[in-house]
């Protein structure tokens, strides 16, 4: 197994300063996961045309889940809620070794999460509670109105 805490992955892990969260996001939704802890909140505010304009974390896990929330907040910008779910759909094929790495700007920096199912649910939980956020269907039935957990 190659080492999971890469140092790219702790650099992005402080990335997530960069992206507060505060009261004032439109859309908003909270996830922890079932296996390893890990919660968060995030808020996304949109543009008129419906694409991300702003995003914000308040994250309490692991440096793969911080990582994964940074390198998600980082590409969000301008991505649309089916982008997301896309992107979501991606990842879950990945980690179940029927897709590619998904295609997100900094992604590979996640790769060493691969092989320890134990952070999957950590690395997953940004992605899901974006699209619980902006309430997209395509994100997979197991999210809730407000809240996702994995």
């Amino acid at each position: 197994m190659s080492a999971l805490y890469t140092p790219e992955m702790l650099a992005l892990a402080t990335q997530l300063a960069l992206y507060p969260l505060d009261e004032c996001f439109d859309h908003q939704a909270s996830g922890r996961s079932k296996v390893c802890g890990s919660s968060l909140t995030i808020g996304l505010d949109l543009e008129a045309e419906g694409t991300v304009r702003r995003v914000g974390f308040k994250v309490s896990a692991c440096a793969v889940g911080q990582s994964s929330a940074a390198i998600l907040a980082q590409g969000a910008q301008g991505m649309s809620a089916a982008a997301l779910a896309d992107t979501l759909d991606a990842i879950r094929m990945w980690l179940s070794g029927e897709g590619e790495l998904p295609d997100w700007p900094g992604f590979q920096t996640l790769a060493p999460a691969k092989e320890r199912t134990g952070r999957h649910g950590a690395l997953l939980l940004p992605w899901e509670a974006a699209c619980n956020a902006l309430s997209t269907s395509d994100c997979g039935p197991e999210l809730s109105s407000r809240s996702a957990s994995r």
